[in-house]
């Protein structure tokens, strides 16, 4: 059907569609403006909460195979190496990015992936509110706002965050092959999108809601909601229901769950109140964004931020109400926004915190319904000057863009180390000990020990039953050489776990400290109370590589060298390409008099450390025992390229050339 177009051929009548070319270039050009905004985030190298279990101390992400794969896909109810709810799909993700040479001093490769997906999403919400509103021009504007939005910034540096960007490209495609299906009724789209809403929730549960969200938009703007559209959603309720369960239990079992029965009754209408507004008000004014929101202090009506949320949320939902005389855009676009953000809107406690900006990524998707449909009016043809419109319209969406592209390099310079990250989140909220923690650990990476101390010292005078800051003071003190301090902070938090064990996440805290503490007994010569922490460290965590060879390793010290071995194999078993405990086994095959198996071991230490001149020089001796005087020669020379003024390479040298001489 033809109709009238713009000097961009594209159309100014409601149901014409824009031509494909040009509905390609503005897509191009809202993925270049999108890239542009958010570019310095390649050359972020802050880690936030949770980076640890996902990436630095994540054995299968940092070990890409199949077996990996497999692994993530299977372990349902009881995820093995991230505390929480079953996410294989993120985990392969990350797991694809390490095997792309991503490292913890090379996040790049992990900040691309995280680029370009947002870069997607923000394409497929142009893709789905053109589709809904069938106007180009507010599908643009909306899909762009998203795009350079610096609320939507957290989830793109932080590497834990892939789990949000990763279930909202899925769900996105979900939503677009479902506004399809409710146009074509073909069993094709519709197994399509069962596909997509599978995919989201095995990125993120929180694609959970997404049935109801497909019900809003029969109401509005499809309009066909009835019996054929709610019957149709019963096999995405159903998944979504198990999803749930699944979630939940998983959650249970390995880390932390807060029913809202725990905080009282007033917990559960105050935080709905607060996120109401807090999220709206986040949204229009993007002003001191946190990867960190804390709860209010005091939690009752007495906190202003509270009273603010209570009042506000009574002022919006009657104007809500109110616009219904008008238009049911308002109240179902919100509805959208607070029904996509329901399970992470902390009724059930998953986090120590009452919001945050990633839990925002997806439902905004309802803001941005209401600033189409809002923008679709305001060009309608059949009133004024349509050009004037057009003009005055796309200024005020160019401008607000380049006020929210500010925003968002602004944000993204806290984002450049993780030093920067936590000290600008402890300059909104200085009275928080996680984030003291956090950033006490960061400044012991860089070996700033005092600062680390003080941030320590902080910490616990502001929460000091924390097995987790008892545990990282004593390893700083550790490292400072003040071990029997040191003791006193790891027996402390061996004393606030041992009563908890029953959470994944407390058993883990249990036998870090007293692996911790075996380390300190070692560093004291202590090694009879070391070898008993590595153990108890090993009821509760039996496959901690690093417990596994330090225990062998004590064993071995102790004439123990068959259990040694056999600890030793373990550790092995676990991480086939530790170096450290191969070494270890072939000191301990070599006392054992296994010379071809210890030489075998020395070896594989070399295929990863050419450089080792100590492997080398042991290779050497086991050699010049087997009487292989001459090769023995060759190892011990071997050793002294790599350090020509090795002492001891040099004294086994002329040794070896002496008994070649007197042969």
């Amino acid at each position: 059907m033809a109709g009238r177009t713009d000097k961009f051929g594209c159309s100014i009548d409601s149901k014409e569609s824009c031509s494909i070319s040009v509905f390609l270039l503005l897509l191009v050009a809202v993925g270049a403006i999108v890239l542009a905004a958010h570019w310095p985030v390649l050359s972020c190298n802050a880690l936030s909460f949770d980076d640890e279990q996902y990436l630095l101390e994540n054995q299968l992400v940092q070990n890409p195979s199949w077996k990996s794969t497999g692994r993530f896909l299977t372990e349902i109810l009881y995820p093995s190496t991230v505390r929480g709810y079953y996410q294989p799909l993120t985990m392969i993700s990350l797991m694809l990015d390490y095997a792309a040479a991503g490292r913890i001093d090379n996040l790049v490769p992990f900040h691309r992936t995280s680029l370009f997906l947002h870069m997607t999403n923000s394409l497929l919400i142009v893709v789905l509110l053109y589709f809904l509103f069938s106007r180009i021009w507010p599908a643009v504007i909306a899909g762009l706002l998203f795009g350079v939005h610096p609320l939507t910034i957290e989830s793109i540096p932080w590497m834990a965050e892939r789990k949000t960007l990763l279930a909202t490209f899925f769900a996105l495609w979900c939503l677009i092959f479902y506004v399809q299906l409710s146009r074509s009724r073909s069993k094709k789209n519709y197994a399509v999108c069962m596909v997509f809403f599978v995919l989201a929730l095995m990125a993120k549960p929180t694609a959970t809601p997404l049935p109801i969200l497909m019900l809003l938009l029969d109401y509005w703007p499809l309009k066909r909601l009835g019996k054929t559209a709610v019957v149709e959603k019963i096999p995405f309720l159903v998944i979504s229901i198990i999803s749930a369960i699944i979630t939940f239990l998983s959650q249970r079992n390995t880390a932390e769950v807060i029913m809202p029965g725990q905080r009282g009754p007033m917990y559960i209408p105050l935080v709905i109140c607060h996120n109401i507004i807090f999220y709206l008000y986040k949204f229009i004014w993007p002003v001191r964004l946190s990867a960190f929101y804390p709860f209010p202090e005091p939690f009752n009506i007495e906190s202003p931020m509270l009273l603010a949320g209570v009042i506000g949320s009574f002022v919006l939902i009657v104007a809500l109400l109110v616009s219904l005389r008008w238009t049911p855009a308002l109240l179902t676009s919100w509805l959208f926004f607070f029904l996509g953000i329901f399970p992470t809107l902390g009724i059930i406690g998953f986090h120590p915190v009452i919001a945050a900006d990633r839990h925002a990524y997806l439902p905004m998707l309802g803001f941005l319904l209401s600033i189409a449909s809002f923008s679709s009016w305001f060009f309608r043809p059949s009133v004024g000057n349509i050009r004037r419109r057009c003009i005055l319209g796309l200024a005020a969406a160019l401008l607000l863009c380049v006020a929210e592209i500010i925003g968002t390099r602004h944000y993204l310079v806290n984002w450049q180390d993780t030093v920067t990250h936590y000290k600008y989140m402890l300059s909104l909220t200085p009275d928080y000990p996680i984030l003291h923690n956090n950033l006490a650990l960061a400044l012991a990476d860089l070996n700033k020990t005092d600062e680390a101390i003080e941030h320590y010292s902080r910490s616990l005078q502001l929460k000091e039953d924390s097995h987790e800051v008892h545990n990282n003071f004593g390893n700083v003190l550790l490292e400072k050489g003040q071990i029997d301090e040191a003791i006193v902070h790891y027996r402390r938090a061996i004393e606030l776990t041992e009563n908890r064990k029953l959470r994944w996440n407390w058993q883990l805290g249990f036998a870090e400290a007293h692996y911790n503490l075996a380390n300190a007994f070692s560093k004291q010569g202590r090694p009879h109370e070391a070898i008993e922490h590595y153990r108890k460290a090993l009821e509760t965590n039996p496959d901690d590589v690093d417990t596994l060879s330090n225990l062998g390793f004590e064993l071995a010290q102790q004439g123990s060298l068959d259990d040694a071995v056999r600890y030793y194999n373990k550790a092995l078993e676990l991480q086939p390409n530790n170096v450290i405990a191969h070494g270890r086994l072939g000191l301990a095959l070599a006392s054992l008099g296994k010379t071809d198996e210890a030489i075998k071991q020395f070896q594989i230490v070399l295929k990863e450390r050419p450089d080792d001149e100590e492997m080398y020089c042991n290779v050497g001796i086991l050699l010049q025992r087997q009487g292989k005087i001459d090769q023995a020669i060759e190892q011990y020379r071997h050793a002294l390229q790599i350090k020509s003024d090795g002492l001891k390479a040099r004294q086994l040298l002329d040794s070896a050339l002496a008994e070649q001489k007197n042969r």
